[in-house]
């Protein structure tokens, strides 16, 4: 590189990257600036489009281009007409870029080899000392990895060039900069300004490949257009508004709108305004030639613009002047209340209710909680949530001016009741089976166990659900705590002297009996006499009863052979209630002192005629084939 050189890149709005290049002290090599017309353009002066239908061609004039123009797929340094790539190698299909097209087409090119000249095409028309911006669509038809070129295709890149009519003078030129293969088709505008000298009514435009030769360097062009390019002139109203959209109902409409360049291009001004009434059919207001304009007072839609031109004679000639931004003063007419979709009535269970109406495209919707006034409870929206029942009321206003309609619409929020459940907690004895109810007509039912009857019978303990629904669909769901009472189990029965206790391996409100007739809620039996006894227990909550046949022995713990007639011998009572029985007695050293098998027993603290010492003696009980073990204590 010169080391006096310096590379300038800029990108600017919708244009790709250019590069110019300028060298201190002379000038190297020349790339004018790509770029847009910053300001208004005019009406276009020159379009190609390259016409519509569904067959290929014509060719284009003679001395258009250096390509051979081919019916079908174009070879390198080869061109076509067509609106569809279809079966082109492996380039994209695609349409052309012409808005609203029917079978469009575009002008497909293969790049040559050798760099150079592909298209050329005289402009006239123009107007001396004038600003023109030249544009171009192009689009890389060769997808990005496509299989007709290993890796990624030579880029398309174009200069291009405006001449004056000699040919000879070059008055802006620009490269396009490499435009890449990419996965999906995507036309992309470039643009070229110039200025036409003294004189000068004509340019030619050519577009040159700078490309290498190879795979790739393949494209499309569409949409050539020359216009006129001229400062950006803003209309605005005495408040800096650029349009004015008013409700029909306001009444007619004045204002004074003011032309403002910017200088950008031109050094003195001309203007020309115009009016329309559908802003696409224009004409000039005679004798409205200065840079402000009084519109007369207005009842309907009307669109206002200017034409400014450098010079004077230039103002009613399109092809040199340029025509501002539009100004738009709109009557707004008053909508027609929303369309309500429908009141809401939901279950009371739901959170809230979505209250919707319709409006048409461009309308939108505010809430409010009257008819008239009232309080703004959401705006620009067509539904309304709340979990409050009542009537809202929704009004329609255009989205461009506060012109509400004259009335709102009404919409109803109803929530339903539930249907009524109360929850219960029940108890039913073991072994036995229970209906639940669910205590709720008119519904259908839907049991956590799977039945859809009114009422369930079940036998097993737990929490047990119903969901009822009524015909308007609202749920509500009851449940049922469903308890066991156990039936006692006895686990222990045993005599204490003359006590009976009882036990039971589970908990309740139990009571007991000895003789299945009369019941106590005290386990514990006192003074009772030898024998044998039914022992029943029983749940308080009536869920039966269980019974137990006991031999009550009553072994005393002492006896005192002292002759006085109390307690004198020792005896066990009960006994003889069974037929099967042995008794043992044994002294401290294991000695049988007496013994009694199935006959009745008694022991007066003798042996052998011979009273026994004081002290703890042992005894042995055998009832059936139970046996029984014990001491007793004899005191003199």
């Amino acid at each position: 590189m010169n080391p006096n050189s310096i590379y300038l890149v800029v990108e600017m709005k919708d244009l790709k990257v250019f590069v110019l290049l300028i060298a201190l002290g002379c000038v190297q090599s020349l790339f004018a600036q790509l770029g847009f017309c910053s300001g208004n353009s005019g009406s276009p002066i020159f379009t190609e489009d390259f016409g519509t239908g569904t067959t290929n061609g014509p060719a284009l004039p003679a001395g258009t281009t250096t390509y051979t123009y081919v019916n079908g797929a174009p070879d390198d340094g080869s061109y076509t007409i067509t609106s569809s790539t279809a079966g082109y190698f492996d380039w994209f299909n695609i349409p052309d870029h012409t808005p609203d097209d029917v079978s469009g087409k575009a002008f497909i090119v293969n790049a040559s080899f050798t760099p150079g000249e592909f298209y050329k095409r005289t402009i006239t028309g123009l107007c001396e000392n004038t600003s023109y911006e030249f544009s171009s669509w192009l689009l890389n038809l060769h997808p990005r990895s496509g299989a007709g070129c290993p890796g990624n295709g030579i880029p398309v890149n174009v200069k291009f060039q405006i001449l004056d009519s000699t040919g000879m003078n070059i008055l802006a030129e620009g490269d396009t900069g490499d435009i890449e293969d990419k996965t999906s088709p995507e036309w992309e505008q470039y643009a070229l300004l110039f200025t036409t000298a003294p004189g000068q009514s004509a340019v030619i435009l050519k577009m040159i490949n700078n490309g290498n030769g190879g795979c790739g360097n393949d494209l499309a062009i569409d949409d050539i257009v020359f216009r006129s390019c001229g400062d950006l002139i803003t209309l605005s109203d005495t408040t800096n508004e650029t349009s004015i959209y008013t409700c029909e109902d306001d009444g007619p409409v004045s204002t004074t709108i003011n032309a403002t360049p910017d200088f950008s291009i031109f050094t003195n001004h001309f203007y020309q305004w115009q009016e329309s009434n559908d802003a696409i059919n224009w004409s000039d207001i005679p004798g409205e030639t200065s840079n402000t304009y009084t519109t007369p007072f207005l009842n309907n839609d009307t669109f206002y613009r200017v034409k400014v031109s450098e010079d004077l004679i230039n103002i009613s000639n399109d092809q040199c002047n340029v025509i501002s931004e539009i100004f738009e003063i709109i009557f707004v007419p008053t909508p027609n209340p929303p369309n309500n979709i429908g009141d809401i009535r939901i279950c009371e269970n739901i959170e809230s209710g979505i209250l919707t109406v319709r409006v048409p495209t461009g309308i939108i919707v505010n809430w409010f909680d009257a008819a008239t006034g009232g309080t703004l409870l959401a705006s620009n929206s067509s539904s309304y949530t709340t979990d409050v029942a009542g009537t809202y009321y929704a009004e329609a206003v255009p989205t461009i001016a506060d012109c509400p309609s004259n009335t709102r619409t009404p919409v109803t929020l109803e929530f339903y009741p539930l249907p009524v459940v109360a929850d219960e907690e029940l108890f039913f004895c073991e072994n036995t089976d229970i209906t639940l109810e669910s205590k709720v007509t008119g519904v259908n039912y839907e049991w956590s166990t799977g039945e859809t009857t009114a009422n369930i019978i079940v036998s097993q303990p737990g929490t047990y659900t119903v969901e009822v629904t009524d015909p308007r669909g609202c749920s509500n769901t009851k449940t049922i705590l469903l308890t066991q009472i156990d039936l006692p189990i006895i686990d222990e029965i045993f005599s204490d002297d003359l006590d009976i206790s009882i036990s039971t391996a589970n908990e309740g409100a139990f009571e007991y009996s000895i003789d299945g007739l009369n019941f106590q809620d005290d386990s514990n039996f006192s003074e009772i006499p030898g024998g044998v006894y039914t022992i029943s227990v029983r749940n308080k909550s009536s869920c039966g009863i269980v019974s137990q046949e006991y031999f009550h022995l009553v072994v005393p713990k002492f006896f005192t052979p002292n002759g006085d007639s109390v307690n004198d011998v020792f005896k066990i009572d009960g006994i003889e209630s069974t037929l099967d029985y042995e008794i043992n007695l044994f002294d401290r050293y294991g000695k049988l002192l007496k013994s009694s098998f199935n006959t009745p027993f008694q022991w007066d603290g003798t042996y052998n005629n011979q009273d026994l010492p004081s002290g703890d003696y042992w005894y042995t009980i055998r009832i059936e084939d139970k046996m029984m073990k014990g001491h007793l204590s004899l005191k003199r």
